[in-house]
């Protein structure tokens, strides 16, 4: 139904991961952290689940103003529509992942 991104589709195209499922270092849990107290691995996985909620409204706001078509005669998507979707999200996704890279670099960088 929405292509290579949910399962559809035969692309080529990997689907992305959104920086707040690991995709930024230090920012999952456990990842160079040592062993944090229970209270603050709490604390973190609330902060990511925020993260990653915000992240999905967002996206799902965004790529639905864009993609679909607001007369409704049909009762599915056409497939217009889910390859505007599928391509929106991606690129979503590339574009989150390439700056969550760059401020990694940047953070590492004033670390040194």
């Amino acid at each position: 139904m929405f292509g290579g991104m949910f399962g559809g589709g035969g692309g080529s195209q990997k689907p992305a991961q959104p920086a707040g499922m690991g995709g930024m270092p230090g920012m999952g849990m456990g990842q160079g952290q040592g062993q944090m107290d229970p209270n603050a691995q709490l604390a973190a996985a609330e902060q990511e689940m925020e993260m990653v909620t915000d992240m999905f409204a967002r996206l799902g706001e965004l790529c639905n103003k864009k993609c679909l078509i607001q007369r409704y005669a049909d009762d599915e998507l056409t497939k217009a529509e889910s390859v505007c979707i599928d391509r929106c999200v991606a690129k979503y996704f590339q574009v989150n992942r390439e700056v969550t890279d760059k401020l990694a670099k940047i953070s590492q960088a004033n670390q040194q």
